[in-house]
Formats: C-alpha cells, structure tokens, sequence
C-alpha cells in the first residue's frame, strides 16, 4: 500500500473591491478541507462581531510586538488601526496538512511573497482575481449603492494600481460570473493538491 501525505498549502486571494472575491471566499470557505484565517485588529470590536471569528481584537502595544518579533505574516496600518495575520496559527494547519485560505490585498500579498520562512515559501498559492475591466467594477460598485461617486472614484482609482499587480502572482482568474469564478478558483486548489513536490509517499 502507497500512501500518500501532504503538506498544507497557503491560498492567498487579492482582488481589486467589487471583483466579488468576499463572496468567492465565503462560498470556497464552505469547502470542510480548507481553513480560513482569521485577521487581527487594533480597531475596535464592531456590535454583532466575535472575537476569533471576524477578528481577533487585539491591543495597539500588543499588536506592535508581534510586528517587532516577526509573528506577523503580514500587517498594514489602516486608517490608523493595524490588521494583519498572525504567523503562528497558519504554521500550525499547513503543519497539520490543513489548506489555509488568506483573503488580502495586493500590499499584504507582497509581504507575504518576501517572507524569508521557508515553510511559507514552499506553501505559497497566489490568485489574482481580475475583474473585466474598469468600466464593469465600476458597474459592480454602482449597482451596490454602498457608496458615493467619490468613494467609488477612489476605489476604481485603487483597482487601477492593483490591477497592475496581477503578474507578481502565480495564478489570475479572469473574472466573469460568480458561478465560473467559482469553478476556476476550485480547479487551481485541486491543481495545487497534486503537485508532486507537495506529497509525501510512505510505503505501508
């Protein structure tokens, strides 16, 4: 008897705003083999939000020290409140064997792509998410009705600089319907799945 083991591999999805990737990643998230990881957050805790589910709410002089020992995989300062990935948590599950999936933009991507851990480099899957064009994700944020003319020139404004990102990442899906993006997003953790060099052969 051959069996097979693996180790776990580290799904990091970015996408310009309105591409539909929080919809991707909620409906990939329903996939029982596959760990979603929980950011941290010096912002304060929202009403109707749990700690370790939306977030893990943490101190400003908490966060700054796990910035400062390296237990950040990656952070950003936003508005004044820091968000990030905590290391040791996504170590854990790809030790396990346990797929890990990071929903972060392009900024978060990069720092996760320079990580001098070995374990994160060999684990690394990075999917670029690319919407039609401008003109659709403007559409999309339209059709929202979430936020102003302004808001949404800044978002289209953004999606531009981080549309021209897409090539530092290993796979893009050029976004098309919600049902295709799904199909193309579950054919590259598949793929990913059978690369040789992520298996272990134990002769039983």
């Amino acid at each position: 008897m051959n069996n097979f083991t693996r180790s776990g591999i580290l799904f990091v999805v970015s996408a310009p705003s309105g591409t539909g990737k929080t919809t991707l990643c909620t409906n990939v998230r329903q996939t029982p083999d596959l760990v979603y990881s929980v950011s941290c957050t010096t912002r304060p805790q929202r009403p109707g939000e749990k700690d370790g589910v939306d977030y893990f709410f943490m101190g400003k002089s908490d966060f700054e020290k796990k910035m400062k020992t390296g237990d950040m995989l990656e952070f950003a300062d936003v508005y004044g409140h820091y968000y990030g990935t905590p290391k040791g948590p996504v170590l854990e599950h790809l030790a396990a064997g346990r797929d890990v999936l990071l929903d972060i933009d392009v900024q978060g991507a990069r720092q996760i792509r320079g990580s001098k851990d070995p374990k994160i480099q060999e684990a690394l899957a990075d999917i670029f998410i690319m919407p039609p064009d401008l003109e659709e994700l403007r559409r999309r944020l339209e059709g929202r009705g979430t936020e102003s003319s302004q808001q949404i020139a800044k978002r289209i404004q953004a999606a531009d600089a981080e549309m021209a990102e897409w090539k530092s990442y290993r796979y893009t899906i050029l976004s098309s319907s919600m049902e295709e993006d799904l199909i193309k997003f579950r054919a590259i953790i598949r793929a990913e799945r059978y690369l040789s060099r992520r298996l272990d052969l134990h002769h039983g």
